[in-house]
């Protein structure tokens, strides 16, 4: 790959026995399912609240239910449907049977409501959704809303305790809490059926036509900046991050995998679903976080990898029943989102001898581009370029690149990279430049390498905070935050000035211990000794929990939306 000088600092790091690059793929997703099943039909692929459910029987499933689509659900290749469920085996059974008809799967947030559900419908054309039965009357509300032409016509409903046994073991219990939404089963409209029925009816797919250019995958990007559009991913691109995940932490068919990272996510389809299916591990899969439970599941089965956010290790590790779970199987750690406080992740390499391995990627991405080597990762660090990724810094004004070391937007080209935005041709182009010949994605992340090649962010390329001509990065403000030992958890947004025009406000979950006993002015004065006057925070709020998307990423805007109202 052609790349710079400055490109290559990161070659001194580079893990071992790991290859820079790998051959264009000519098989398809579906295909790496097929094989597994072939391979390793008697081992089980996910285990269920402890329903393990093998290779073989996965592909069998994965087959009735394409079955299905095909014959009465009218599903062909090139359509969309909608997939929106909790982690659990029917979604990977959905996808996988959508891809089996040679459909691309349109992943929907199982938060989503009636009105956002209505634009993943009507923008991606989508005629046919499976879901879970706490989860129909949304998608029904949001069908209803739209005009008859763009409406759905069929409705394919999964009840989640179909798939678990009828009395799961001590460590594989769910909370309480869970049980109505687990068993939820709800009236269906005319246009709905069961997936307990779709499935008896034993229907057999037809000769598989997928192709490795194919659209196989639709996922909305957040919305934060507008209305959400949909990232266009064909089975090369998720397929290039599959194989090179793999590479890239050494795993083979022996791990034992945590699926918790929701899979409607790019993070978690990859590392929870597609990567495992094409190792031929096994995944032990969790709908949702319970910190108390992922410790049992760990214990429990082994689990030697673990992709996460870091929200869910600082969550585990404030548990009051840490000292009873047995981690020390684990061997791979890591994960992305939102950056690792200096402070968890010393605790929990002194405690459990565990480095955690940063990464950094988006939707458009297919998950990683930048990734912690894990002979050599550091903190508060993206990690250096991915397997066959070339990354660099340029001015977001000229996209002329940067030297190494000044801050400027972080810009990518590589395999994984998606195509395009769903039927917005301008968006498209205005998300991508040429630079050396080479077409890069703009990420519109903010970030400088160091001197060994390492990528750090410093913010999102709109989120600075001005103060009398000081430029603020709130990444930088909430890291320092996090060593405060009673803050859990920081967001840093802008408030208005009269004198400043801007000013730095702190919005802070306080630990438990700490609720009542520090006030604002301790924040301040701590803060002062911490960092430079104009980024110490002005105004502090106290808060019991910060708003978080369905994959776990703070939602800053939405409280920065709110100060500026």
């Amino acid at each position: 790959m052609n790349r710079p000088a400055s490109g290559r600092l990161h070659d001194r790091a580079w893990p071992k026995r790991v290859p820079h690059d790998i051959p264009r793929l000519e098989t398809t997703l579906w295909e790496n399912l097929e094989i597994s099943a072939r391979r390793y039909p008697d081992k089980p692929a996910l285990i269920f609240f402890g329903r393990r459910i093998p290779y073989a029987e996965l592909k069998a499933m994965v087959d009735r239910l394409a079955g299905w689509l095909e014959r009465d659900a009218g599903v062909k290749h090139g359509d969309r449907v909608v997939l929106m469920l909790q982690n659990s085996p029917q979604f990977v059974i959905g996808f996988y049977a959508i891809m089996r008809v040679g459909a691309a799967v349109v992943p929907a947030n199982p938060m989503s409501r009636a009105d956002e559900l209505s634009h993943y419908i009507a923008d991606s054309g989508a005629k046919v959704a499976i879901c879970a039965g706490d989860l129909a009357p949304h998608i029904v509300r949001g069908s209803e809303q739209l005009d008859e032409g763009q409406r759905l016509r069929h409705l394919l409903v999964a009840r989640y305790a179909d798939l678990m046994p009828a009395e799961p073991e001590p460590a594989d219990r769910p909370p309480e809490a869970w049980n109505d939404w687990l068993v939820a089963d709800p009236e269906l409209p005319a246009w709905g059926s069961r997936w307990a029925d779709a499935m008896a009816l034993a229907r057999e797919p037809g000769p598989y036509a997928g192709r490795p250019d194919d659209l196989v995958a639709l996922g909305y990007t957040s919305g934060t900046t507008g209305r959400p559009k949909g990232c266009m991913h064909t089975h090369r691109t998720i397929g290039h991050n599959t194989v090179a995940g793999a590479l890239w932490s050494h795993a083979s068919a022996a791990d034992v995998g945590f699926g918790v990272v929701p899979m409607f996510h790019i993070t978690g389809m990859q590392y929870s679903m597609h990567v495992p299916i094409w190792l031929g591990s096994t995944n032990v899969v969790l709908p949702r976080w319970d910190r108390e439970l992922a410790g049992r599941i760990i214990s429990h089965y082994r689990v030697t990898t673990w992709t996460n956010i870091p929200t869910m290790i600082i969550d585990l590790l404030g548990s009051p029943n840490i000292a009873s779970f047995d981690l020390s199987s684990l061997e791979q750690i890591g994960g992305g989102g939102a950056a690792m406080p200096q402070a968890v992740a010393e605790k929990l390499e002194k405690q459990f001898g565990l480095r955690y391995m940063e990464g950094y990627g988006l939707t458009e991405t297919a998950a990683p581009t930048h990734s912690n080597p894990s002979q050599a990762p550091k903190l508060q660090c993206l990690g250096i370029p991915f397997v066959g990724v070339d990354s660099r810094v340029v001015d977001p004004t000229t996209l002329k690149e940067l030297p190494q070391g000044e801050t400027g937007e972080i810009v990518v080209n590589g395999p994984q990279v998606f195509v395009g935005y769903w039927e917005r041709p301008a968006e498209t182009e205005a998300a991508f430049f040429e630079l050396d010949g080479k077409r890069f994605f703009r990420t519109g992340d903010l970030g400088r390498v160091d001197e060994d090649g390492y990528y750090f962010i410093t913010d999102r390329l709109k989120r600075m905070i001005n103060a009398s001509g000081y430029k603020v990065w709130p990444a930088e403000v909430e890291t320092m935050l996090f060593r405060h030992p009673a803050v859990q958890e920081a967001c840093v947004i802008a408030a208005r000035d009269a004198y400043r025009g801007e000013t730095v406000k702190a919005v802070i979950v306080l630990r438990h211990e700490a609720r009542g006993r520090t006030t604002a002015d301790d924040i301040r004065s701590w803060a002062r000794e911490q960092m430079a006057a104009y980024k110490v925070p002005q105004y502090v709020e106290f808060v019991d929990a910060l708003p978080k998307s369905g994959s776990g990423k703070v939602m800053w805007r939405l409280l920065q939306e709110k100060e500026q109202a």
